[in-house]
């Protein structure tokens, strides 16, 4: 487990990070979700997450950050000027702060481009995530989309007032 939410030091992601972003998207997917996505129905779409993180990591507007571990990355965070666009943590760094340090790298950065208000999707099933994004403050807009996997469920948009963010 990482340390303290004060020992944690974000990086600039690279291309070179992309396969290793794609595994600890994967980990946290399998134990967060199976109950959306069981790998025995919807086996997990390592090319398709792998050509989204290399096409996210080549944006010019999309910020990427990760924190390291030994040997990968423990967490990521992806965001834009007024879009979390994504967020992983390992498994293993659950309750670590991880999420809430991520979250709070990507709401400081949406913020530092003036935005007043920030967004993100997230599955309605993904209860984990809700929590955390609910404790800081995150409410949902009331839109909601299908997400881009089989077997496609409901994703609902969240937003924040950026001069509001936390408990």
């Amino acid at each position: 487990m990482i340390g303290s939410r004060a020992a944690t030091a974000f990086r600039l992601a690279t291309p070179a990070d992309a396969e290793a972003l794609r595994d600890l998207e994967r980990a946290a997917n399998l134990a967060s979700l199976g109950h959306v996505f069981p790998p025995e129905r919807y086996p997990y779409p390592d090319r398709g997450v792998l050509d989204r993180w290399r096409d996210t990591l080549a944006e010019e507007s999309v910020r990427v950050e990760v924190v390291d571990g030994p040997g990968a990355p423990r967490a990521v965070v992806a965001y834009d000027a007024g879009t979390l666009r994504h967020l992983a943590v390992h498994p293993d760094d659950w309750g670590s702060g991880l999420g809430r340090a991520a979250v709070g790298q990507a709401v400081a950065g949406i913020a530092s481009t003036g935005a007043e208000r920030a967004f993100l999707w997230c599955l309605e099933e993904n209860t984990r995530a809700l929590g955390l994004y609910a404790h800081l403050g995150w409410r949902a807009t009331g839109r909601t989309r299908r997400a881009q996997w089989p077997p496609y469920p409901i994703e609902g948009e969240h937003g924040v007032d950026l001069g509001r963010v936390g408990p």
